[in-house]
């Protein structure tokens, strides 16, 4: 009889068709044959477990025996005034009492005055108490070091492996448990150094930037991080700094939640977070290849960086590279939207927050990202962000930001701990600021433009040794004064030299070369001093 399906298919299709059906149930079936056979060399193990647990009645009488003998020869010692010392006995006459892990059946013994013992395994599971014959696992005397007994309050026995020494590079677990973890790091930077410039907060732009001659801590970060359960994880980074006046100022710099299981490629990120505008926004003052923020990204998006309490969703895109997509709303008030509804007058228009009043008043920061790799030893990642949202020069103002970002880095596959290695950075920033009209001042309803760009190199020749130069040029409209020093053309020059004697530690030296159009030229020279406690988080690449 033909096969109802045979036609253009023919035999050998049938063949085929039924070998692919049939090898999954094989597979199954083959499955369920071995966690049989698991389960029987199971049960034979806890046979033996109970077999050998009845030897244990011996144990427990020389634990008695061992006591009664110790006491005699205390007393007699006393006695003859030379204390004995503490009897060891070995059980002579038991068989190996092999203690298994949980599943098995208890195997314990508590000696009725003894101290509570513990089996200590040696080197694996399960833990084994030798015999006489065999390698050193005597049974001590209650006066002695503890018994490599298990205690009987444990049920159903089990072994407690010794813990291996905490390392440095590990991370400094405060809390732990079977739903997730917490982490604590704290990363200190130290600067010092000196400037032409008698106030350098005139030419340094960001707040965790050297801002005083002498020495200054412009950011000191506590970082949680840790996993939630297994839909999240959370971070929080604390941070500490003194201002130009030596006043501590403590900020919540970030707190966020990460979904970790979203289908369909998604992610989502709630709270307050860097907004992620381009790449040094996104980046901590420790993970910088400077000491200071780049002029563009501090005149733009303010010496805070952009961030703000807020939501992200992204979506990894169905690429063979790396390619994803991002949408973050935050609130636009503040000074952590710097170009938005800040407080601060820009462009010499006075600052009119005001209450947000619908969807249109918050801040909206998309991205586009892109990471290929060319070769084995080459890495590009490009990405275009924006920010829009209001600004609080008037009742109907906006502003838009648009930024570029493309970096490259090669590190040959021969590479020693990821030495050598040669990166180039660059960044581009345009906003377009629509300033609102001042009667009284005599200032126009006029949209004004900012724009800049940064480049930088670094190169990595040897383990430990960082070297790295960094141009940049801002320039932009003036608004109400030709003459204002945040609006003035400015060129800087950045060389700088990094040491690292570990990956916990580093030391930076750097020199910049600054003329501005506002201030003419200014020399700086600052050394920076970093280190870490724990283990910080990775950043993005």
């Amino acid at each position: 009889m033909q096969p109802a399906f045979r036609g253009r298919w023919g035999a050998p299709a049938l063949t085929a068709f039924t070998l692919t059906m049939t090898t999954p149930l094989e597979a199954a079936a083959q499955t369920n044959q071995e966690l049989l056979r698991a389960m029987r060399s199971m049960e034979q193990r806890i046979l033996q477990l109970e077999h050998k647990v009845r030897t244990q009645d011996e144990l427990i009488e020389t634990l008695r025996n061992t006591e009664d003998t110790e006491g005699a020869a205390r007393a007699a010692g006393s006695a003859s005034g030379d204390p004995a010392s503490p009897a060891t006995v070995q059980p002579a006459s038991a068989s190996p009492a092999t203690v298994q892990p949980a599943s098995a059946s208890p195997a314990t013994v508590q000696p009725a005055s003894a101290s509570p013992a513990t089996v200590q395994p040696a080197s694996a599971s399960p833990a084994t108490v030798q015999p006489a014959s065999a390698s050193p696992a005597t049974v001590q005397p209650a006066s002695a070091s503890p018994a490599t007994v298990q205690a009987a309050s444990a049920w159903p026995a089990t072994v407690q492996p010794a813990s291996a020494p905490w390392s440095p590079s590990q991370p400094i677990p405060l809390l732990s448990g079977s739903r997730g973890y917490l982490n604590l790091s704290l990363v200190g930077i130290v600067d010092a150094g000196w400037s032409t410039r008698r106030d350098p907060t005139r030419i340094q732009l960001g707040d965790h930037d050297p801002i005083r001659r002498g020495f200054s801590l412009p950011s000191e970060e506590l970082v949680l991080e840790g996993a939630v359960d297994p839909y999240f994880r959370a971070a929080a980074s604390i941070v500490f700094h003194l201002d130009e006046h030596n006043q501590t100022e403590v900020e919540l710099e970030e707190l966020f939640l990460v979904t970790t299981s979203l289908p369909w490629n998604l992610q989502l990120k709630a709270g307050q977070f860097l907004a992620e505008f381009g790449r040094v926004n996104q980046q901590h003052p420790h993970a910088w290849d400077f000491v200071d923020v780049p002029l563009i990204a501090g005149r733009v998006l303010g010496p805070e960086g952009l961030r703000n309490p807020g939501a992200r969703l992204s979506y990894l895109l169905p690429t063979p590279f790396y390619a994803e997509l991002a949408l973050a709303v935050h609130n636009s008030e503040g000074g952590k939207a710097y170009s938005f509804r800040n407080e601060e007058a820009l462009f010499g228009r006075d600052a009119d927050v005001g209450d947000p009043h619908s969807a249109g008043d918050l801040l909206y920061v998309p991205r586009l990202a892109s990471s290929f790799e060319v070769g084995d030893e080459h890495t590009v990642l490009a990405g275009v962000s924006g920010a829009f949202g209001p600004n609080a020069s008037g009742h109907d103002t906006d502003t838009q930001i648009y930024g570029f970002d493309l970096y490259w880095k090669w590190k040959p596959v021969s590479h020693d701990g990821g030495f050598p290695f040669l990166a180039w950075q660059t960044e581009a920033m345009v906003r377009r600021y629509e300033a609102g009209q001042v009667v009284d001042l005599g200032l126009p309803r006029q949209t004004l433009e900012d724009y800049g760009v940064y480049s930088q190199i670094v190169y990595g020749p040897a383990r430990r040794w960082v070297t790295a130069l960094r141009g940049e040029w801002v320039d932009g409209d003036h608004g109400a004064s030709p003459s204002d020093e945040s609006t003035a053309r400015r060129v800087r020059i950045s060389p700088n030299l990094t040491f690292h004697p570990t990956e916990f530690s580093k030391v930076r030296l750097q020199y910049n070369y600054d003329h501005s159009a506002a201030l003419e030229s200014d020399h700086s020279l600052w050394l920076q001093t970093e280190f870490l406690l724990g283990a910080h988080a990775a950043h993005r690449f």
